[in-house]
């Protein structure tokens, strides 16, 4: 039995790591696998060394409060990797951990692929040097990555982005509605603020004090809807202020059904990350904001060069949904922003609008089996 190890980070990773090993295991029903991940990593059949939320975190200045849970995931996988020999290490995002644990796998001559790379097109692109160091194979998901990569060194493959194979809708507007007992046909407004602990506590305050200021502005009922990710747990929601307005909103916290929640929103506020192609898979409009620690934002305003931010502004190339960034990102500013997509039907038009052309630019379904393809490829020449 050959063995596999996986290690990601965020929500976003657990879910694309899951659908990798599902994919796998239909094509190599006998694979083990091992690895850092969530609830997802640990549902698809992977035996998880270590909770992948303790070493979620975004920005320079976040990782220290979280160091000795990066430093002791570390120690475990490396130690893993030694112990166990797998037959391939799978390394998904989260780089600045993932290139760390890939140098251990070479110097052990274990051969990695690399699932959904940083973005080094944007940022920090030395990278790329110690990527084809240290990577066998990188299965990229922005068609754009491929050539760049290629360019530099790296064995890249575009295999298309996994989102077009998750983000399905199983029930309609009115059976969310019942299932949830929202009133039919009232206003439903998404507050994502994150997968990570450090997301919910610097941007949910904010989302929960817009959500009062639109719905006093509002001569209809609103409700407000939080996903709840498998990375967070409530009590952090609690933590950052949402008990105090539960009396004053009506705001339900779900756990499941978390894209026929983002598709019965009329408008959403959301953290900048993969959630917002979630979104505009499903033609939502959204506000997107971001904001880390001051420090962090004057580093990243060093390194990165871009005129948006979202993923959805990138591939579309131009500014089709709102962003907020650092001192932007205000109660007044978001509740302003979803006003303008709820009720102006020009700007609403606009923005489902360009959200149907970025669609078009993901391309087609398949990206986790021509993943899986190319993994087993290495595996076979192993």
């Amino acid at each position: 039995m050959k063995k596999v190890l996986v290690v990601t980070g965020e929500a976003s990773g657990d879910l694309h790591g899951a659908n990798l090993v599902k994919a796998l295991l239909q094509k190599h029903p006998d694979l083990h696998f091992a690895g850092m991940g969530g609830s997802e990593m640990a549902a698809a059949g992977v035996d998880i060394l270590f909770d992948a939320h303790k070493v979620s975190v975004v920005g320079i200045a976040e990782v220290f409060s979280h160091l000795g849970d990066i430093i002791k995931a570390q120690a475990i996988l490396k130690n893993y990797l030694k112990r166990e020999k797998p037959d391939l290490l799978i390394i998904i995002d989260l780089p600045d951990f993932n290139l760390l644990i890939a140098k251990k796998a070479k110097q052990l001559s274990i051969p990695v692929f690399y699932y959904i790379c940083p973005q080094v097109w944007a940022w920090r692109s030395s990278r790329v040097k110690t990527i084809a160091q240290r990577v066998d194979t990188v299965g990229v998901i922005l068609p754009f990555e491929e050539e760049f990569l290629r360019q530099r060194g790296v064995d890249a493959q575009y295999v298309g982005h996994p989102l077009l194979d998750s983000v399905k809708v199983t029930l309609n507007r009115d059976s969310f509605s019942e299932k949830y007992r929202i009133p039919a046909g009232s206003i439903c407004v998404g507050l994502l603020p994150g997968s990570r602990e450090k997301e919910i506590s610097a941007l949910l305050p904010d989302f929960l004090e817009s959500a009062l200021l639109l719905q006093k502005r509002s001569v209809e009922p609103i409700s407000f809807l939080l996903p709840l990710a498998s990375t967070i747990r409530k009590s952090s929601l609690y933590q950052s202020g949402l008990r105090e307005f539960e009396d004053q909103l009506d705001i339900r916290v779900i756990t499941d059904d978390r894209y026929n929640l983002m598709a019965r929103c009329d408008a959403v506020v959301a953290a900048s990350g993969t959630v917002t192609l979630e979104l505009a898979l499903l033609d939502t409009p959204m506000v997107v904001t971001y904001r880390v620690a001051p420090f962090t934002y004057r580093i990243g305003r060093m390194l990165i060069k871009l005129k948006h931010f979202s993923l959805v502004n990138l591939i579309a190339g131009e500014e089709i949904v709102p962003e907020l960034l650092q001192q932007e990102v205000t109660p007044e500013a978001i509740s302003n922003q979803l006003q303008e997509l709820l009720f102006d039907q020009e700007s609403r038009t606009k923005c489902i609008m360009g959200l149907e052309a970025v669609r078009k630019k993901m391309g087609g379904e398949g990206a986790s089996s021509h993943a899986a393809d190319l993994a087993l490829k290495i595996l076979d020449n192993s």
